[in-house]
């Protein structure tokens, strides 16, 4: 099994740039990130010191999120706001900086919430073109642009698989994929079994969380370990990562120190 870190959600006791120094003191030799900058175009050297932190970890950025607005004020990605798309484009071209000096290859680009002056159908028009430029922007080394479900948004369109299905049917683009948030998708009232059934060799990434209170695996009622088996038998062979917020001391306790790297 190949778990990575969210460093965003976890450990965040630890200054941002020492979080993957964290990482691998857990035993962990993988990570990714929500977008690491206050701005969608940080400064050279802000991304310098994010690159040269994973580096001196030693530690495998596996996922990014694209530059999705002010998170701490309640944004949810900008990708389908109209009036934003300069703003996003040049977060992706940060992004492509980022991704070329660590390899990272998975990129998340969170939806964005509906809001009034603009009807659904203009961000959805919006949101696909977004998804169409990241997406030719991060082809030429491999990389996949993600969408995802959320839960606890309560103005965020995609809940479902089957939402994240139509918005990537309609970009038409190889590398435009589901990512499959275990905890989202069963919050939000999702058939997981079924799901993994039918779509698993499709997912490009999971993400997992325990439910109700999106603490470790174990905190909850979630059949975890039985969902990523399948995914796995059924051809998933990504990592999973873990995207949690910590309940106890040592949010890692659940998982043998053997298995983490």
């Amino acid at each position: 099994m190949s778990y990575s870190v969210n460093a965003s959600i976890l450990l965040t006791e630890v200054p941002l740039l020492e979080r993957p120094a964290a990482v691998a003191r857990h035993g962990f030799t993988r990570a990714e990130f929500w977008w690491p900058f206050p701005t969608a175009t940080p400064a050279p050297e802000e991304v310098d010191a994010f690159v040269r932190s994973l580096r001196e970890a030693g530690v495998r950025l596996t996922g990014l999120n694209l530059f999705a607005g002010d998170m701490p004020g309640g944004e949810r990605g900008i990708l389908s706001h109209p009036g934003r798309a300069a703003e996003f484009r040049a977060g992706v071209e940060s992004l492509v900086r980022v991704a070329r000096a660590t390899g990272c290859r998975g990129f998340n680009a969170l939806y964005g919430t509906r809001f009034s002056g603009c009807t659904p159908r203009e961000q959805d028009d919006a949101a696909v073109e977004n998804l169409r430029f990241a997406a030719r922007a991060v082809a030429p080394f491999g990389g996949v642009v993600l969408v995802e479900p959320l839960s606890g948004a309560p103005r965020y369109p995609l809940r479902t698989a089957a939402d994240v299905m139509t918005v990537i049917e309609r970009v038409d683009r190889e590398n435009v994929k589901l990512l499959a948030d275990f905890y989202h998708l069963a919050v939000n009232g999702e058939d997981v079994d079924a799901l993994i059934e039918r779509h698993a060799g499709d997912f490009a990434h999971i993400q997992i969380a325990d439910a109700p209170g999106r603490h470790e695996p174990g905190t909850g009622e979630l059949p975890l370990h039985r969902w990523v088996a399948r995914a796995r038998e059924l051809g998933y062979t990504g990592p999973v990562s873990l995207e949690y917020a910590s309940s106890q001391d040592d949010p890692f306790a659940w998982l043998p120190r053997e298995q983490r790297g």
